[in-house]
């Protein structure tokens, strides 16, 4: 297994992970119940962890991939910086976490202010993680790039038709 299969391993994680744990901290905040919060805190922390790894393993899958004539380095380049600014909002969400499970557990006066600003880290991270998503989608998936083109459009381009297969 080498580093571009370990990130797309890992890379998924802290894309879904923040997402679930928006989800749940709402509910959490909504139905005013610590347990869900925590719950959410764990997802958060797991989703910084695998942020982390996710970078780690996204250097080494830059240098299998970058030089394949349909990636290219613009792409890829595009990818880390968002994916740097998703793992440093990450990794502040795992630290706001930290402390609201502490919060939560020793029944702080703070506990739910912890929580709406682990609120609005989650917000901004899943709009950056579905930012990191579609640009770490688009260096393999040509044809989700914006400037993709269709086969009907390349056909017309290059003169090509396609023949049916026959049984």
């Amino acid at each position: 297994m080498n580093d571009a299969h370990l990130h797309l391993v890992v890379n998924h994680f802290p894309i879904i992970g923040t997402i679930l744990g928006l989800g749940i901290l709402i509910a959490g905040i909504v139905l005013k119940n610590n347990t869900t919060k925590n719950v959410a805190y764990v997802l958060f922390i797991v989703a910084a962890i695998f942020a982390a790894f996710s970078m780690y393993t996204g250097e080494g899958a830059e240098e299998l991939v970058e030089d394949i004539p349909t990636v290219g380095k613009k792409i890829i380049h595009e990818h880390e910086e968002i994916a740097e600014k998703l793992a440093i909002v990450l990794y502040f969400l795992g630290v706001v976490s930290i402390v609201g499970l502490i919060a939560n557990v020793k029944n702080w006066v703070k506990a739910n202010l912890v929580s709406y600003l682990a609120l609005t880290i989650a917000l901004v991270a899943v709009f950056l993680a579905q930012q990191v998503g579609t640009s770490g989608g688009e260096i393999r998936h040509t044809e989700i790039r914006p400037n993709a083109i269709t086969g009907a459009e390349q056909n017309a381009t290059t003169g090509e038709t396609r023949e049916k297969d026959e049984d």
